[in-house]
């Protein structure tokens, strides 16, 4: 990458920008990584966190770092893109931009390694003036390289000419095949823009995770090999980051010890399985089919999974009916924040009636404003007596023996397939999304489908009265929800009424 050893870089000009914290670990991950020879305390961590014997006698060219957090990962990336981008010498032609990746699940997250650059650039007078111009994704260099963010899209990536691709947090990313953006594809469409950079780099940098994905993948394939071209390295939190408060990392471990030796402890979890194969899921979807007409006839069943249109969560909607032993989905509505809640419960309102649904059940988000605009409309909100995790296990052997007739919706495949099961304290399995991810759409449709599974209600028409009335757990409501007959206490029994 470049003639200069990053040891002189790290002791000049990184100086002033490194102060006198001790960053000692990561030189020994940084002279390992270049091939330069080590200190006597550099060969001990370097040993420790790669799992071999033999020294480096020469660079590696892929680089996989599973860190605690607050281990300094983002801030030694920054140093690797200024490194490469100031320091690196590469074939360039007349007029062509090279480029330093930083690329994260979001490219708020990837300006986080952005900002520790610009600010190793600032730090001396000569980096600074190599600055030609800087924005909020992007620092261009007068040597004709640029350090830029990027989101995790394997689209993006396929264009530019890369010498060095720093993949931050790369333990969280989509390695399901049905995601929008699985990594293996991102990694496939990275390799090919840094082929004609001899002595360009790929990195992945990330806190531990599920026994999953690439990082992991890399872990089990190459950590403590000696003959492997690809360098692992796995350091604790206190390791890689003396400066940290051990007393809080003690802390983590007494209250959950199994999320601190991941998060802190650079181990992958052996607690998080997956809800479910995605070949499950894609037998239960009708392909071509996006919604159902609703049919005269036909009860529906509907759940909804309410937001409050100023966070990061989707307001959704999802509608079934059954056909002998098969649930089928019919309907789904998701709106992404930002939006007015009542304006969306106003358009599943509209929704929910050209099905002929005048009960919907949910979630207990944001209290009474959540059922009111439904309860003017004549729909009944019936709380949900179980939490998302009960309907994802509940759903589960629906999925597995294909008694469902999926949509063929992209994002809820997603969603459903990146579905994790995980052990509480208690030893109660819990089923959730993944960290940074979201599962509106997957808890709408599984409340729906259970509900029209297990026939947890039917609706009626009684001789003379006119009203809907809706059975439930033996329980007869009229729509408003009231109890079926007046002035009957709510408790009592079809056999009582």
């Amino acid at each position: 990458m470049s003639p200069k050893p990053i040891r002189e870089i790290l002791r000049g000009p990184f100086a002033e920008w490194l102060g006198k914290d001790d960053w000692r670990p990561w030189s020994a991950f940084l002279c390992g990584l270049l091939g330069e020879p080590l200190t006597h305390y550099e060969t001990a961590i370097y040993r420790r966190c790669t799992g071999r014997q033999k020294l480096p006698d020469k660079p590696f060219r892929e680089a996989w770092v599973a860190v605690g957090r607050k281990g300094r990962k983002s801030a030694t990336a920054a140093m690797l893109a200024v490194y490469a981008a100031v320091y690196g010498q590469w074939k360039r032609a007349a007029g062509e931009t090279l480029r330093v990746m930083v690329i994260a699940l979001s490219k708020d997250q990837a300006r986080l390694v952005l900002d520790y650059a610009a600010a190793i650039l600032e730090s001396r007078p000569g980096l600074a003036r190599l600055v030609m111009a800087k924005d909020a994704e992007t620092i261009r260099l007068r040597n004709g390289v640029e350090i830029a963010c990027f989101a995790n899209s394997y689209r993006l990536v396929r264009g530019p000419t890369c010498v060095c691709a720093i993949l931050d947090e790369v333990a969280v990313w989509w390695s399901d095949q049905l995601s929008a953006n699985p990594d293996r594809e991102i990694l496939r469409a990275l390799k090919p823009a840094m082929i004609t950079q001899p002595g360009s780099l790929l990195i992945g940098l990330s806190s531990p995770y599920a026994k999953k994905g690439l990082l992991y993948e890399k872990y089990r394939d190459h950590f403590g090999r000696d003959d492997s071209k690809v360098l692992i390295w796995q350091g604790e939190t206190a390791t890689m980051n003396p400066q940290v408060d051990k007393e809080e990392i003690e802390a983590a471990y007494l209250d959950d010890p199994i999320s601190a030796a991941a998060e802190f402890g650079a181990q992958f979890r052996d607690d998080l399985q997956t809800y479910i194969v995605p070949e499950a899921i894609e037998a239960c979807v009708e392909r071509g089919i996006y919604e159902r007409s609703p049919v005269p006839g036909v009860t529906y069943f509907s759940f909804i999974d309410p937001a409050g249109g100023s966070g990061q969560d989707a307001m959704t909607l999802a509608i079934c009916h059954n056909e002998g032993d098969i649930v089928v989905l019919d309907c789904l509505r998701e709106r992404k924040p930002p939006f007015n809640p009542s304006d969306v419960a106003a358009e599943f309102i509209e929704t929910l009636k050209s099905y002929r649904v005048n009960v919907v059940h949910g979630d207990r988000f944001a209290g009474e404003w959540c059922r009111q605009p439904f309860r003017d409309q004549d729909i009944f909100y019936k709380l949900a007596d179980r939490a998302k995790s009960d309907l994802y296990r509940d759903a589960l052997p629906i999925f597995n023996s294909r008694n469902v007739s999926l949509l063929d919706d992209r994002a809820l495949i997603g969603q459903l397939c990146n579905l994790e099961r995980s052990t509480g304290p208690t030893g109660r399995d819990k089923i959730d999304h993944p960290r940074g991810a979201h599962d509106d759409l997957c808890n709408a449709a599984c409340g729906a489908i259970c509900l029209a599974t297990q026939k947890r209600r039917r609706f009626e028409q009684p001789v003379g009265l006119g009203l809907p009335l809706f059975v439930e757990n033996g329980v007869i409501y009229n729509c408003d929800g009231s109890p079926w007959p007046p002035g009957l206490d709510s408790s009592a029994t079809t056999e009582d009424k």
